[in-house]
């Protein structure tokens, strides 16, 4: 068994042909979770990760074997809940939908994908009618998943570049200026 015990985040610093060479590592988010496992790289070999505890493995990382090749991993797709708003609500009351839908599953400490137009849980019924009677569309759907690494935790999957300079946050309007005479079905 090939062993492995260096991660370079998204491949950071490396030729772009040299991680599209590479070997794939396809695994879903409850492996990626973990700093411990085995897979089968695309290659058929089989490898052993060992990262530090705590360690999270996200789709476009690196991983480097014992005899230095490397390994690209890519997010499996996997069973997940697509959170998007009720289309018939204007742009700005979707988007604070999102928005307070992120703020309950946060609440329960679910791990959640945030992107511009949709969240993404793992499958689980009772927040699913939750969201639902939220006025949000859940849909289940076979997609990666990426959450994000919390707080305190790694940033969040895609989200590379700074705040500060650029940024004017101060003329946002967070109201909810609707009310939902409408069925969700």
């Amino acid at each position: 068994m090939l062993q492995v015990s260096k991660l370079i985040p998204q491949g950071k610093g490396l030729a772009t042909p040299l991680v599209q060479r590479a070997a794939r590592l396809v695994l879903d988010w409850d492996i990626r979770q973990k700093s411990r496992f085995d897979a089968t790289a695309s290659d058929e070999r089989h490898v052993g990760v060992f990262l530090p505890r705590g360690t999270v493995v996200r789709g476009g990382d690196v991983l480097v074997t014992q005899d230095g090749s490397l390994l690209r991993v890519e997010a499996a797709p996997q069973p997940v809940l697509r959170i998007t708003a009720c289309p018939d609500h204007p742009a700005q009351a979707q988007a604070f939908d999102l928005m307070r839908a992120a703020y309950h599953l946060g609440n329960r400490h679910v791990p959640i994908e945030l992107q511009p137009d949709h969240l993404k849980i793992e499958p689980d019924h009772v927040l699913a009618d939750m969201l639902r009677a939220m006025h949000l569309t859940v849909v289940e759907a076979r997609e990666p998943f990426e959450p994000e690494g919390g707080a305190y935790g790694a940033a969040g999957a895609g989200h590379g570049h700074a705040h500060g300079a650029g940024h004017d946050h101060s003329h946002h309007d967070h109201g909810h200026p609707h009310a939902h005479g409408h069925d969700h079905g």
